[in-house]
C-alpha cells in the first residue's frame, strides 16, 4: 500500500493535505527526517514563500539530498505543489538559487500586459484548467470547476510534452507538468474540495 510523505520543511498548508489524507484514509506521515523517507512510497512537496528562501532551507536542511536517492535514484513519485513546483525547474525569475532542474523549464512572472486593466497579480482564486491529453492524474475531476489559485509566477516549460493541463490567464499557462514519476502542480489541492482531494487520490496511484 502506498504511503505518503508530506514534507515538513516550515512551508505550505501541511495540516490541510494531513486532514484530506486522514479523511480519505491515505497512509501517511509528516515528516522532514531523510531517514522517514526510506520508508515512504510517494512524496508531497509543498511550498509557500519565494524560491531562493525555499531552495536553501531544502539543501541546508539535508532535505534535497535525500530526496534525490529517494527520487532519482529508488524513482519513487514526487508531487511539487504551487513554490513546491517551481523547485523542480533549472531556475527561477524570482530568485538567482539554480532549481532541482527534474522538469526542464524555467519559472516566469506572468505578463501583466496580457491580462489588461484588470484583473491584476497575483492570480487569485477558482480556475477552470485544460488539457489536451487525458492524465490518469486527472482522472474523475471537473476540469470546469478547476482549482483554487494563488501565484505570481508560472512554470514555462521547456518541453511541451512535460505540460499535462494549462490555466487560461492572459494566456495559457501551464498549470499542471509532468515527466514520468516527477510532477509539479501550480494551485493548492488543499483548498480545491473535491478537485484537490482527487487529485491527491490519484496522485497515491503513481508508479
Amino acid at each position: 500500500m502506498a504511503k505518503l510523505c508530506i514534507i515538513d520543511y516550515g512551508s505550505g498548508n501541511i495540516r490541510a493535505i494531513a486532514n484530506i489524507c486522514e479523511r480519505e484514509r491515505i497512509p501517511f506521515v509528516i515528516s522532514a527526517e531523510p531517514e522517514a523517507f526510506k520508508t515512504a512510497t510517494h512524496f508531497l512537496l509543498p511550498g509557500v514563500g519565494a524560491f531562493d528562501p525555499t531552495i536553501a532551507t531544502l539543501q541546508v536542511s539535508g532535505i534535497l539530498s535525500a530526496l534525490e536517492v529517494e527520487v532519482l535514484v529508488k524513482r519513487k513519485p514526487i508531487m511539487g505543489i504551487c513554490v513546491g513546483m517551481h523547485l523542480l525547474a533549472n531556475g527561477s525569475d524570482e530568485g538567482a538559487r539554480r532549481g532541482l532542474g527534474w522538469i526542464p523549464g524555467h519559472v516566469t512572472q506572468i505578463e501583466t500586459s496580457t491580462l489588461g486593466p484588470s484583473p491584476h497579480l497575483p492570480h487569485m482564486g477558482w480556475n477552470s484548467i485544460a488539457t489536451e491529453e487525458f492524465d490518469p492524474l486527472l482522472r474523475g475531476v471537473d476540469l470546469r470547476r478547476g482549482f483554487y489559485f494563488l501565484h505570481s509566477f508560472f512554470f514555462d516549460a521547456q518541453n511541451p510534452e512535460d505540460i499535462v493541463a494549462t490555466v487560461s490567464y492572459g494566456s495559457a499557462l501551464p498549470c499542471i507538468v509532468r515527466k514520468g514519476h516527477i510532477i509539479g502542480a501550480q494551485f493548492h489541492p488543499e483548498k480545491s474540495h473535491s478537485n484537490g482531494i482527487r487529485l491527491i487520490k490519484n496522485f497515491v496511484e503513481v508508479e
